[in-house]
């Protein structure tokens, strides 16, 4: 934040702490008790969900189609044969195809507000949950300061600039050395949000494996960028641009540059 006085810099933190609590608590495939754990321990019985959940979901079944099937919030169970540590680790071909069968939005039964997954299906909204509380913050923060910029592990959202009425100057990390910057983006207002493999990563004899999995193959998507950072209205909007440029793969660019937007993409 610039410029504001201490108590209005607290209660702009504390509206963006209990919203951002508020999306984990809800949506965190970690959490018991939430909507998302109902949906995954159903064992195939249909689960009725709020108004807040069916319009992320509605949201994520216009992704599925939009990326022809690779951007699909089901696949989050084949994280169960790759753990990205940076490890040598890289699961068997028969340890991923055992969990393909558990793997497909069109497997699944959605007519708002009633989803049923077949048993052993999970879903995962990770892929899109963190964009969003970004911009559920900003929006309940924006009437009481809008000289600020949130940052939310990386999916970054400018209300407006500093009262200096300069932009926020922005680095997106080098991916040989993440505390230099490769590059530097003025952002006035508006979202940037970035996804790459720089900290998400295995690595056996040589070949890097990327953590954005194509759902089809359960294997990393190959000949993607390393990072790829796009400027959208949203952190929403931007955070999706940039995981379905990922998942195709060696066009990224040219999908990008179908779209309009002002993008970056390190290889």
């Amino acid at each position: 934040m610039a410029g504001a006085d201490r108590e209005t810099a607290q209660r702009v933190l504390d509206i963006v702490a209990a919203e951002a609590a508020r999306i984990e608590a809800k949506y965190s495939r970690y959490r018991a008790g939430n909507v998302v754990h109902e949906i995954n321990t159903a064992g195939g019985l249909p689960v009725v969900v709020d108004d807040e959940t069916a319009r992320l979901l509605d949201y994520a079944d216009r992704l599925y189609e939009l990326s022809d099937g690779k951007f699909d919030i089901t696949s989050g169970v084949l994280r169960k044969a790759w753990t990205f540590d940076g490890s040598d680790r890289v699961p068997t071909r028969a340890a991923v195809r055992s969990l393909l069968a558990k793997v497909g939005w069109r497997r699944a039964q959605w007519r708002a507000p009633e989803l049923t997954l077949r048993e052993g299906m999970q879903i995962d909204l990770g892929g899109i949950g963190k964009e969003y509380a970004v911009d559920r913050a900003a929006a309940l923060a924006a009437p009481v300061w809008q000289s600020c910029l949130f940052n939310f592990g990386g999916d970054l959202l400018a209300l407006g600039p500093s009262l200096a009425g300069r932009p926020w100057r922005v680095g997106i990390e080098a991916l040989a050395n993440p505390a230099i910057a490769a590059l530097e983006i003025d952002l006035e207002r508006g979202a940037l949000a970035t996804s790459g493999d720089a900290r998400r990563f295995l690595l056996k004899h040589g070949k890097r494996y990327g953590h954005i999995l194509d759902p089809t193959t359960g294997w990393p998507v190959e000949g993607a960028p390393r990072s790829v950072t796009v400027a959208a209205p949203t952190c929403t909007q931007a955070g999706m641009l940039a995981t379905l440029a990922l998942l195709r793969g060696s066009e990224a660019e040219a999908f990008l540059e179908a779209q309009g937007v002002r993008h970056w993409c390190l290889r």
